[in-house]
């Protein structure tokens, strides 16, 4: 399971990478609801990363970065979160606050796969941002990276 993580996390940044170069090519044809939502995957992927194993400062949900500055906040959220799976197991329960101050818990596993799967959802909405101003939509499809 461990590896499956790894391989997902992979094909996440991967992916950010190839939307921060589209972001960076093509600032005049990039919505800012694309911006946001494409500020938010990272911050959130922070935030999660964050709960599990503090290492930085928390960026707020929605907070706005220079786009040079996100395809380094994506590398580094990347390598914490292959940090984490190296050192701690994905049974290990985590409890946390979560942005309005209530406390849960949940596995390691579950707070990966929703960062995963949180991501997946946004780029789909930066996708239809993307064709509503004439540009392509990154193809992200999981099944085609891997092939």
């Amino acid at each position: 399971m461990e590896q499956f993580f790894k391989e997902l996390f992979e094909y996440s940044h991967y992916t950010n990478q190839k939307l921060w170069n589209i972001f960076h090519e093509n600032p005049d044809k990039t919505s800012e609801k694309a911006k946001k939502l494409y500020n938010h995957i990272l911050n959130a992927h922070q935030i999660w990363n964050n709960r599990i194993v503090p290492q930085q400062t928390v960026f707020g949900v929605w907070e706005i970065h220079p786009i040079h500055d996100c395809k380094n906040i994506d590398k580094t959220n990347y390598e914490h979160s292959l940090l984490i799976l190296d050192k701690l197991d994905l049974d290990d329960i985590i409890n946390y606050k979560n942005t309005k101050g209530e406390v849960f818990q949940n596995t390691i596993r579950d707070i990966f796969f929703h960062a995963v799967n949180h991501s997946t959802y946004h780029r789909g909405q930066i996708a239809t941002e993307f064709k509503q101003n004439q540009l392509a939509p990154l193809v992200t499809d999981y099944i085609l990276y891997k092939r």
